[in-house]
């Protein structure tokens, strides 16, 4: 949170992104804007107005907003248009403002102050709607207060009564009709109703079956006359059929009676509904009568809405134009960069046209500008655009121009703005700008802006101009800040001998003859007088005519000024050209340069991939010729120890390429519990291995013992596979003879005792 001083005695105190700003006064003095009726009109703030108002949720907001006039104090203003850019910065965000419709109750609080008076149910759901958004509201902008401070601000302050919302569900439903539950007499009183209206559909279906079965009734059987069901009887038949007489057809040939049995059952029904209205109507009053004393807050919330209506109107009115919130500054400054006049803007948008904006500073050091330059080159429009944008930026809304942009609040905003357009600019005279002028003298002051387009013209040149210098030097001396449009070459001329006063003009293309619609600051337009009018057609002989009754001097002075404004507007194209192929060099030097970091990258790669090959390639060639080595040598420890000595070669300058990181005390220690927990795994490990050691030997000696005494005790046959112990050759036994044995091994026979041989196979039966 950071405190701007806006004067000795005033304070704003703001966040970082002017979220919300309140205002502290002491015994300040404060002046009151002047802002006239006629200068809203010249600066069409109205029609700006108008399209805001589109943008209501409701009539009374909609009639409320056309009413808007800019705010008389800035105290007055920052609540107001801090809340517009709060409610703006929803639309960027996720937490949108939730729907805020509501209903004209100003009917029904009209009748709480009358005496007696009761409201009818569909009044109760638009008072129940209102209460309901505004709780809904509070419990929306509490969560997000810091989102909203100042919306949450205005909405805290709105006292809600509960009970008004209870009071009405207990009493109405959301159909808009009062509940059965209101009261127990009313209970009772429906539940007659639909007991009765039972009996009357029973004993009229029962009545249209008897008649109909004897044939008194017409085809359609049966019809509605007053809301009560009726038999259609044929005329010839009414007599046969008792009942009331309620009408007959157009023809006379049927005849509509209601059965007298239904008769009686429908006056019971109509004391009975009676009843129930007069009950009805007791609760209504009742309930009128528990809301009297909550009129003044339900006006409250009318106005609240009324008031959030516009805040949002001005919010989407504002998204619409790319509108922002400016600095608004307690120096005497105005600055607006990228200005767009706001209907012009949406104007050629909607023909999609390109809209030149214009920036222009106005402070101590620029006090007043004298735009000059051809008609239809753009000076009126520029002037417009400064005063309403200042207009609506006063009036609490956001305007078309950078955020950068700054600008103070102007206690007088003045106008002297023609139309060619305008009927009445039309019909007024050189005394109607006489006084205007007098208007202005007697009103400007330091905290003045004043707008005076054509200055100076009405009367003759002359003498015109000369009033109008005179006009130009007291604004001046009195501090006022203005923008005025002039033709005047002594205005011209002033300009530049004022300290604080400087020239403009509309650039104009000299070839074409084409407006360009851009503001050039220090330095007075032509009024390409005889130029246009060439273009427009006018023959040589007759502009050189023109030439020849216009004073030489004045001639020379418009043809330097000429002359400057070609030069400046070469200049700027020269510069812009300039500036299109630095920009065009600036994106090929980044795109040359991605494109060799792009190489670089790939022949880095290229590199690592090369280097990783020939060590490869070093690799395979050293394994070969040990292997080769080894091959005509047949000497498996000469082998190992070369091979082990040229890893260790290896090893040692892999190590000097990448050494080893220096370990830390830290990670010494953590290295040391760790390899203590593996000394201490393996101690484990093996005596968990050597446990299962002995019980593996202990169980392989109990097999051998098995085999060995199977083996003893097997008799041995011809054919069986065996060989002598100790021996590794396998031979088959050709003949036994009690303890000896003949080996038959294909090349010889031997022969040994049985004790001294063992089985491999035994023979196949």
């Amino acid at each position: 949170m950071r405190t701007i001083k806006i004067t000795n005695n005033l304070h704003i105190k703001t966040t970082t992104n002017f979220i919300s700003i309140f205002v502290v006064l002491k015994n300040r003095n404060i002046f009151m804007a002047y802002i006239s009726e006629k200068t809203l009109i010249d600066l069409e703030f109205l029609t700006v107005l108008k399209k805001t108002s589109e943008y209501c949720i409701s009539d009374l907001g909609k009639n409320t907003l056309l009413k808007i006039r800019p705010f008389k104090n800035i105290e007055l203003l920052m609540p107001e248009i801090v809340q517009v850019n709060e409610y703006a910065s929803s639309f960027e965000n996720e937490n949108r403002i939730p729907s805020h419709y509501f209903d004209d109750i100003q009917k029904e609080i009209h009748l709480l102050n009358i005496e007696n008076s009761y409201l009818e149910p569909t009044s109760f759901l638009k008072i129940k709607n209102n209460a309901t958004t505004i709780l809904e509201l509070q419990k929306f902008l509490n969560k997000f207060k810091i989102i909203y401070p100042r919306l949450f601000e205005n909405c805290e302050n709105i006292k809600l009564h509960q009970q008004i919302i209870t009071s009405i569900n207990e009493k109405i439903t959301s159909f808009g009709e009062v509940d059965e539950n209101a009261s127990f007499t009313l209970k009772e009183l429906r539940k007659e109703i639909g007991i009765i209206r039972s009996k009357i559909g029973s004993s009229f279906t029962k009545s249209l079956s008897q008649y109909n079965s004897s044939g008194y009734l017409d085809d359609i059987r049966e019809s509605v006359i007053d809301n009560q069901r009726v038999l259609a009887v044929l005329a010839m038949h009414r007599r046969k059929v008792k009942g009331s007489l309620l009408g007959s057809s157009k023809t006379g040939s049927i005849v509509f009676i209601a059965p007298e049995v239904t008769l009686q059952l429908s006056r019971e029904l109509q004391n009975l509904l009676f009843d129930e209205h007069e009950e009805i109507i007791r609760i209504l009053k009742s309930l009128t009568n528990s809301l009297r004393i909550f009129n003044s807050y339900l006006q409250d919330y009318q106005n609240y809405l009324i008031k959030l209506d516009i805040i949002g109107a001005k919010a989407k009115y504002g998204k619409s134009i790319n509108a922002c919130l400016p600095k608004i500054t307690t120096e005497k400054k105005l600055f607006l960069k990228d200005a767009f006049h706001p209907i012009l803007l949406v104007k050629n948008n909607e023909k999609k046209l390109k809209t030149i904006p214009q920036t222009i500073l106005l402070d101590q050091n620029q006090q007043i500008i004298v735009i000059s330059g051809p008609n239809a080159g753009g000076k009126s429009i520029t002037l417009k655009t400064i005063g309403l944008l200042q207009v609506m930026l006063q009036s609490g809304m956001l305007i078309p121009v950078h955020e950068r942009s700054e600008t103070c609040f102007f206690d007088k905003i003045m106008t002297d703005i023609g139309d060619n357009q305008s009927i009445e600019n039309q019909l007024s005279t050189y005394s109607y700008r006489l006084k205007n002028m007098r208007q202005f003298l007697q009103k400007c002051n330091d905290s003045t802006l004043f707008l005076i387009d054509e200055f100076g013209t009405g009367s003759d040149p002359e003498l015109g101009g000369a009033l109008a210098e005179i006009f130009l030097e007291e604004f001046y001396a009195k501090g006022a800040f203005g923008i005025i449009t002039t033709h005047y070459a002594n205005l011209k001329v002033l300009a530049n001998e004022l300290e604080n006063v400087v020239n403009a003009n509309m650039q104009f293309d000299e070839k074409s003859l084409e407006p360009l619609f851009k503001l050039f600051i220090g330095q007075a337009g032509s009024s390409f007088t005889f130029e246009v009018a060439q273009k427009n057609g006018i023959p040589f002989n007759i502009i050189n005519k023109a030439k020849k009754r216009v004073e030489t001097e004045k001639i020379r002075l418009d043809k330097t000024i000429s002359n400057l404004q070609k030069e400046r507007t070469k200049l700027a194209k020269t510069t812009e050209t300039l500036e299109q192929e630095k920009h065009k060099a600036v994106e090929k030097s980044e795109r040359l340069t991605e494109k060799q970091l792009k190489i670089q990258d790939k022949l880095e790669s290229f590199q690592e991939l090369y280097d990783s090959n020939q060590k490869m390639l070093t690799y395979g060639r050293k394994i070969n010729e040990l292997i080769n080595s080894y091959f005509q040598t047949n000497n498996k420890k000469i082998f190992t120890s070369e091979f082990n000595k040229w890893v260790l070669i290896e090893k040692g300058k892999y190590l000097k390429k990448n050494p080893p990181l220096p370990i830390t005390k830290v990670e010494k220690k953590q290295q040391a519990v760790e390899k203590k927990l593996v000394v201490e795994k393996l101690k484990s490990t093996e005596t968990e291995v050597l446990h299962e050691v002995k019980k593996v030997r202990i169980q392989k000696h109990a097999e051998a013992k098995i085999i060995e005494k199977q083996k003893s005790n097997y008799k041995f046959k011809i054919n069986d596979k065996v060989r002598i112990i100790d021996s590794n050759a396998i031979g088959s036994i050709d003949k036994l003879e009690k303890n000896v044995v003949f080996i038959n091994y294909g090349i010889f026979t031997t022969k040994t005792t049985l004790t001294n041989i063992e089985l491999v196979n035994a023979a196949k039966k």
